[in-house]
């Protein structure tokens, strides 16, 4: 388990999402190709999208050529899921216990999701559904806060956000209770929508759909006033929200 240490509120959080799911899949960014080009190759393959959401990582492995099975444990997002792509099959369920027969898949991929895994029940069950040779791949969008106005909004979200929006040294566990070897690559995408669509995306944040309403509401509120305030925004119809796109491979040895 990674993230905050209290458990019961990392649980609350890594099921919230299903309560959120139509807005993560409108509002969420996407990936950039050449990060899944990056973990897979250019070979098409048989991959695990393991907690695959609503489908943002589906959508670019289907559109390189590689046969897909998606699994997540919220209902409501995968039927997010099944509506982008209704040919793939789509399974509840979690990383510490995979829905998959052994070695089913040629490599196991996951989109902002592995932090809300445990290496250590998820790394033997990562290997057990895959084929000899394949590997592992885990990719996150992180805000580039090198932009002033994404700077301040990453410090409007830090006290809430409490290290749920990147890798947090996950891939250092991963790399060990594999155990694997790890390669990286820096990519990156921009994001372009409205203020209002930057604030819904906000709001599907794990931190922000477990608010109350009332607390959510002004929390979201506070974000809409940064926005109309600040001077990289004021005025803006449409935003380019920057993101660094950071993708690890890891090669079980």
């Amino acid at each position: 388990m990674t993230g905050t240490t209290d458990p019961a509120d990392w649980d609350q959080r890594r099921t919230s999402f299903g309560s959120v799911a139509a807005d993560y899949a409108a509002l969420r960014p996407g990936y950039p190709p050449d990060a899944v080009a990056f973990l897979l190759g250019e070979r098409p393959l048989r991959v695990l999208d393991l907690g695959a959401g609503t489908g943002l990582l589906t959508d670019v492995l289907v559109a390189a050529g590689h046969e897909v099975v998606a699994v997540d444990p919220s209902p409501p997002m995968l039927d997010q899921l099944r509506a982008r792509h209704p040919g793939v099959p789509a399974h509840v369920g979690g990383a510490e216990e995979v829905p998959l027969p052994d070695g089913s898949v040629d490599a196991v991929v996951a989109g902002q999701a592995a932090h809300w895994f445990d290496p250590d029940a998820a790394a033997p069950e990562l290997r057990r559904v895959l084929r000899p040779g394949g590997v592992v791949g885990f990719v996150w969008n992180v805000r580039d806060e090198r932009v002033p106005w994404v700077a301040a909004l990453g410090a409007a979200l830090a006290a809430e956000a409490r290290g749920h929006e990147a890798d947090q040294g996950v891939v250092a566990q991963f790399a060990r209770a594999l155990p694997a070897d790890v390669a990286t690559h820096g990519s990156a995408t921009v994001q372009r929508g409205t203020p209002e669509q930057v604030v819904g995306g906000i709001g599907t944040r794990s931190y922000v759909a477990t608010m109350t309403p009332v607390a959510r509401e002004a929390f979201l509120g506070g974000i809409r006033d940064l926005l109309a305030g600040h001077p990289g925004t004021r005025g803006g119809e449409v935003l380019e929200l920057p993101y660094r796109t950071d993708a690890y491979r890891l090669t079980p040895r």
